[in-house]
């Protein structure tokens, strides 16, 4: 079974698509291995620090006064599991707000919709060694390039909320992994 470990961070950098990288997480917590960690902090991600061609393309900045980040990163080498891995983190992030009340929510892709505005944004992508993940979660919304939903309109706070999709996610992380290992093979 894979250990994950997961922190939510004090102080966090703005987020500006460099933290996508390999061994962030290490170089900036001291956490080695698979981790997930999430903090608070503005947003402000240039076109040349995507790694989301279609954003590329459609010359879509992401930028948001307050974000919860999540960054993720496994040592593995399939992006496909990184997908599942982002599918999971998303389901679990609309799970939690949902239970605070916030919503409805609706999911598009990898994306949460509130009312037609953007809860979130995320990617996944890989490096040489491992596969990474970003999740941005707004929390104040004023000055957002697109229509945008956030925490504090539903007054939900950040910190409290990040902990609860770490646990969460980590929880769901272990019940894969056991169905995976608890079956006879045929």
């Amino acid at each position: 079974m894979r250990s994950l470990s997961t922190r939510v961070l004090e102080k966090g950098p703005c987020y500006d698509g460099t933290p996508l990288a390999p061994h962030w997480i290490y170089r900036s917590t001291g956490i080695l291995g698979d981790a997930l960690v999430a903090w608070e902090a503005p947003a402000d991600v240039r076109i040349d620090e995507m790694v989301d061609l279609e954003d590329v393309r459609a010359n879509a900045p992401i930028a948001s006064p307050s974000m919860v980040h999540f960054l993720g990163e496994w040592f593995i080498d399939s992006l496909d599991l990184a997908i599942g891995y982002q599918l999971m983190l998303v389901v679990t992030v609309k799970e939690a707000l949902e239970a605070r009340g916030a919503g409805p929510l609706r999911r598009r892709g990898n994306d949460l919709y509130f009312d037609e505005r953007k809860v979130s944004v995320s990617i996944a992508t890989r490096s040489p060694v491992s596969v990474l993940l970003h999740l941005g979660v707004n929390v104040r919304t004023e000055g957002t390039p697109v229509p945008t939903a956030g925490l504090a309109e539903w007054n939900i706070k950040p910190a409290a909320f990040a902990a609860d999709v770490l646990q969460r996610f980590d929880a769901e992380l272990a019940g894969w992994h056991k169905a995976r290992v608890k079956v006879i093979p045929r």
